[in-house]
């Protein structure tokens, strides 16, 4: 079975003309499922009937169906959890900002990279998501709010550059002229430092922000926190960013998950900033977010702000993330993929809670 959601115009042009159509039934499919994002072919109105029946029957067009919302108490955020045709679930965080509307989504169900402060790998990585899955993450949210969505992260559960080719075909779809036509500048991927695909994504020439998990300023601390830290050492990986700089022109965003006593010393800003000088680049501090399973505190304001006044000291371009969602596991770091028993079944609706409520489940990771 192929998912038609996922093909590019080209490709839909090659099957329309296997199915006996008009080159221009493509860009009218493309339409109705990127511009309107309808659920079935039924609501294509302005395609036959007869081509109608033949796609439902040969290309299933796959939706997500949300199982389960929860806003937060301050009500700027809100996590969703969504079902996918086979059965596993996903989750997703919306977000408002002054500048608009932010959706984090999921790029895996689940993820291999083993962090150490972070949900999304605890169970590890079932499979892939499919580009129409990630573009569906935005869909379903679009349907649900009726507010269009202005920026996205890829920082949900999955590790985006391991699913390489699936995320080129994404940004295409996703920025396509013709389709829901989201900038590549409002587009931010984070990975925590595949080297090779670094550097493949840098030939891509994107406009996308590309933000590092670093959360580390030395290869030892973060072969700790990190397992990918011992297959790319950080010279490595600064490397692949000053590359992605020289190509792209875009400035590279560093993560850094913030520690006590781990991570947050001034011995640490001080190694970090040596790190990143003279680097075209951004550091973004972020208090680490509990996980349960995980026995890893937050750093304390004054020890945050003392981190960046540090790193302001030698010249780097530094803020702290603004929280949101923590209330409700939506946090970067607390995204994860997850399931419930009695909400799993096809005729549920989706489950709204405020952040008291004790919900069955957990949560997922988003910045």
């Amino acid at each position: 079975m192929t998912d038609i959601k996922s093909m590019t115009i080209e490709e839909l042009t090659e099957l329309v003309a296997a199915m006996g159509e008009k080159p221009f039934r493509a860009k009218q499919l493309f339409a109705w499922m990127h511009v309107n994002r309808v659920r079935t072919y039924d609501e294509m109105r302005n395609l036959p009937g007869k081509l109608r029946s033949r796609l439902a029957e040969e290309q299933p067009l796959l939706t997500v169906r949300a199982v389960q919302m929860q806003e937060s108490a301050r009500g700027d955020t809100r996590k969703y959890l969504f079902a996918l045709h086979d059965g596993n679930m996903i989750e997703s965080v919306w977000m408002r900002h002054r500048h608009g509307i932010s959706v984090c989504i999921s790029s895996q169900v689940g993820c291999r990279m083993g962090c150490r402060f972070c949900a999304s790998t605890l169970d590890g990585c079932v499979r892939n998501l499919t580009a129409s899955e990630m573009l569906e993450q935005i869909y379903e949210i679009q349907r649900l709010t009726g507010e269009r969505v202005s920026h996205i992260d890829v920082m949900g559960s999955g590790e985006p550059l391991d699913n390489y080719d699936t995320l080129l075909r994404w940004i295409h779809l996703v920025s396509h002229p013709d389709g829901i036509c989201i900038s590549q500048r409002n587009i931010t991927v984070s990975t925590c430092g595949l080297v090779p695909q670094i550097r493949e994504l840098a030939r891509e020439r994107f406009g996308i922000t590309l933000a590092i998990s670093l959360h580390a300023p030395d290869d030892l601390l973060r072969q700790e926190l990190m397992p990918v830290a011992r297959r790319y050492s950080i010279g490595e990986l600064t490397a692949a960013c000053r590359e992605y700089f020289a190509e792209t022109g875009r400035r590279i965003s560093f993560e850094y998950a913030l520690i006590a006593g781990k991570n947050d010393g001034a011995e640490h800003a001080e190694k970090l900033a040596k790190l990143l000088k003279g680097m075209n680049c951004h550091v973004n501090l972020i208090p680490v977010n509990p996980v349960k399973e995980r026995n890893y505190s937050r750093s304390a304001a004054p020890e945050v702000r003392n981190f960046q006044i540090k790193l302001e000291k030698y010249g780097i371009n530094v803020t702290i993330r603004r929280e949101m969602g923590a209330d409700i596991d939506g946090a970067c770091g607390q995204l994860r993929k997850r399931y419930q028993d009695a909400q799993n079944d096809s005729g549920a609706g989706v489950q709204e809670s405020r952040s008291g409520m004790n919900l069955p489940g957990s949560g997922t990771g988003h910045p």
